[in-house]
């Protein structure tokens, strides 16, 4: 059974601050806007770093992921991703084209 490696968060207040924007942003009642934001600027919900380099988390937490260290990075995107996929399926279905790999 796969186990998740435990590598240590280097820039605790940074890595907090960025989980917590992700986490909150996700939540049920804001997802949908969140998802509306990504389609309107012509990205894909994948590629975190397209999507917070565009603010859509806000300047401050893009300011936030920059300054940390290649492995707290790695972490936020392994969570981001996790996140994506854990939206419904109905909203999923409805935001097919942000969802797609073509």
């Amino acid at each position: 059974m796969y186990e998740k490696a435990l590598i240590p968060v280097e820039d605790q207040q940074s890595y907090g601050e960025v989980h917590a924007a992700i986490a909150s942003r996700f939540a049920p009642g804001n997802v949908q806007n969140l998802l509306k934001s990504i389609a309107s600027a012509g990205l894909r919900v994948r590629d975190f770093e397209a999507v917070a380099t565009a603010g859509l988390f806000g300047e401050v937490i893009a300011a936030s992921y920059k300054k940390l260290g290649n492995a707290d990075q790695g972490q936020i995107r392994e969570f981001y991703l996790a996140t994506v996929e854990k939206v419904e399926p109905a909203l999923r279905a409805k935001f097919l084209k942000l969802y797609a790999y073509y």
